[in-house]
């Protein structure tokens, strides 16, 4: 579906931020393979993700209210943060023409609230200008602020992640909870 702008200063904001590529051009490692490496996403993820951050970004400018993105596209922008001649020197200035500055939530449940109807003030604008959000990468308001907010990142040098469906058959063979092993994946049960 073809984006609906509300007028021509929307449509050339659209084609600034789809023109603009993130990081020097004669960098080693692209900004998509590097947001990619850093997430564990493969090439074309990370490639739907950035398309949603300029999605994101036209609504932080257009839309006329503050605007809060998903767990996905807050990965660029905190990678892109991180390019700060890129983001400030370029990105502001000529693309957004305009300052986005990144304000975390203070916590609390009034900020919670806050955060609930803002995330979706801003699907309901992406719906407007872009059609229906990709649910994969735009989940419902309760899975963004209460459900992803509990995961942990997990760097795989430092950390095992293990689903508990395998946790649970490992140690059905290891006897129904007998053996060491069976002790030990017991006790991992129980603390999840």
């Amino acid at each position: 579906m073809s984006p609906q702008f509300s007028h021509s200063d929307h449509a050339a904001l659209w084609a600034r931020l789809c023109a603009h590529t993130i990081g020097p051009a004669d960098a080693a490692q692209s900004f998509a393979a590097r947001l990619a490496h850093e997430n564990g996403w493969d090439a074309a993820y990370a490639d739907r993700v950035i398309q949603e951050y300029r999605r994101f970004c036209f609504l932080a400018v257009a839309s006329g209210h503050p605007v809060t993105p998903s767990d996905a596209v807050d990965q660029v922008w905190h990678l892109h943060l991180a390019y700060t001649r890129d983001y400030w020197e370029r990105f502001c200035p000529d693309v957004l023409r305009r300052a986005l500055h990144h304000g975390p939530t203070a916590g609390g449940a009034v900020e919670l609230a806050r955060y609930h109807e803002q995330y979706g003030q801003t699907l309901r604008s992406y719906e407007a200008v872009f059609g229906p959000a990709p649910a994969d990468l735009w989940p419902d308001a309760m899975q963004r602020l209460v459900v992803d907010p509990l995961a942990r990142r997990v760097h795989p040098r430092q950390g095992m992640v293990v689903p508990r469906a395998r946790l649970r058959l490992w140690l059905a063979l290891a006897g129904a909870g007998g053996g060491v092993l069976g002790l030990v994946i017991g006790f991992a049960l129980r603390q999840v």
